[in-house]
């Protein structure tokens, strides 16, 4: 059964709902989110595509096609839009954090690489707004106990979820939960791409909730299974950020995005 908005939420812009849906959703300290609220953020997020939040695909004709300027205008709107052209390195265009969860939006061009990564106690859901990824992603089969000393690092054997994946947009969006669902992932940019993803929690150091990079060695005698080991990034990773050009958005007060760290340029 098609689920129906009243008209004055209908006249909310796409990310203003996404906004509302999650507030209503992660925001309320009566109980932990459901398996429908969670199916219900997924149609939302379905309809999101990357004008409305800012971004010009370069799918679509745009009103000012021989401008010399790095933005192009939304021909709905008339916004300027973060060309996807310009994305020359992985992009983060942060749209909100509070203490609950975050919206943003990672860019990549073609060939570039997210490395294997976990999201501990966390859930992910993301749409591909455009372009093609490239995925792998595991869950534990047992969640690895602390490291041991400054020097430990975290390992332990896991079960493959998608292995090479490619997803191509239009997708629906996906979920990904603590212990299921492919909660460490990879990405590699098949063509220009970019993912919206919602974070609940978000990232915290202060939480116990840091990003852990992980490589991953596959089990010739263990088909679908892999053992990972804690990694350092590459040195020569690094991820820009971008400002967000979509509609501005309408928060809750008791929100505070004043904890958010911006990726350096």
């Amino acid at each position: 059964m098609a689920l129906a908005f009243p008209p004055y939420i209908m006249a909310l812009s796409k990310v203003q709902r996404l906004y509302d849906a999650c507030d209503v959703v992660f925001s309320s300290p009566a109980a932990a989110p459901t398996l429908g609220e969670f199916r219900w953020l997924q149609k939302i997020l379905d309809a999101v595509e990357a004008e409305d939040v800012g971004i010009d695909d370069g799918e679509k004709p745009t009103l000012s096609p021989s401008s010399s300027s790095d933005d192009e205008l939304s021909p709905k709107s008339g916004r300027a839009l973060l060309p996807a052209r310009a994305f020359t390195r992985i992009t983060y265009v942060h749209i909100h954090q509070c203490d609950d969860f975050s919206i943003g939006v990672f860019c990549f061009p073609a060939g570039a690489t997210l490395p294997l990564h976990d999201h501990p106690e966390m859930v992910v859901l993301s749409k591909l707004l455009y372009g093609s990824v490239r995925m792998r992603s595991y869950d534990w089969v047992a969640e690895p106990p602390p490291p041991q000393g400054a020097a430990g690092r975290k390992c332990g054997l896991a079960r493959a979820v998608a292995a090479d994946e490619v997803r191509r947009a239009p997708c629906e969006a996906s979920v990904l939960f603590p212990r299921s669902g492919g909660n460490l992932h990879a990405f590699t940019a098949v063509t220009p791409c970019a993912i919206l993803d919602v974070l609940t929690p978000p990232y915290s150091e202060e939480q116990g909730r840091p990003s852990t990079y992980f490589a991953d060695v596959p089990i010739p005698s263990l088909p679908g299974f892999a053992f990972l080991e804690e990694t350092d990034l590459p040195e020569d990773f690094t991820v820009a950020g971008a400002p967000y050009l979509g509609p501005e958005l309408t928060v809750d007060m008791d929100d505070d995005d004043d904890d958010y760290d911006d990726y350096d340029e």
